[in-house]
């Protein structure tokens, strides 16, 4: 008996995303096969003592970002973990577990919070998320969009 095998979708170095949960459409994101796990830009991120524990605030992208929305969002599920940066320093991350629509799919993914600023694309999408569900060709860009328009 053969594994059975699910269809990848072609996707293109660069595309364009919606975050629903946190009202964020049509954000800019880079395919990257060299990184592990996805990111995403923050402007803020910090752990805050409530009554019920420790929770994580943040707010996704800045102003300079056309789907910028200046909220602040709530995480009482996080974790921290020590991840190697593009420039091979060693960092503390916050990562956090969240939805993405994306090619007309919606995956349920993680995503590292970082601080990416003057960085044009604000999200990274990485291994962990583009196995076994895409395949990169590096020639298309904006997939998504075309796929929209249909």
């Amino acid at each position: 008996m053969e594994p059975k095998r699910i269809a990848k979708m072609i996707i293109g170095r660069r595309e364009v995303a919606n975050l629903p949960e946190f009202g964020l459409e049509h954000v800019a994101v880079k395919v990257d096969s060299g990184a592990y796990t996805s990111s995403i830009h923050v402007s803020h991120c910090k752990e805050i003592q409530t009554e019920n524990g420790t929770v994580l605030e943040v707010v996704f992208l800045d102003n300079a970002h056309a789907s910028y929305i200046d909220e602040k969002h709530y995480f009482e599920k996080f974790r921290v973990k020590k991840v190697k940066s593009s420039t091979g320093q060693e960092q503390m991350r916050y990562f956090i577990k969240c939805k993405i629509e994306l090619l007309g799919r919606k995956i349920v993914t993680e995503f590292s919070l970082t601080e990416r600023k003057g960085m044009r694309f604000p999200i990274l999408l990485g291994r962990k998320l583009l196995n076994k569900r895409f395949i990169i060709d590096t020639s298309l860009v904006n997939v998504s969009q075309k796929i929209e328009k249909i």
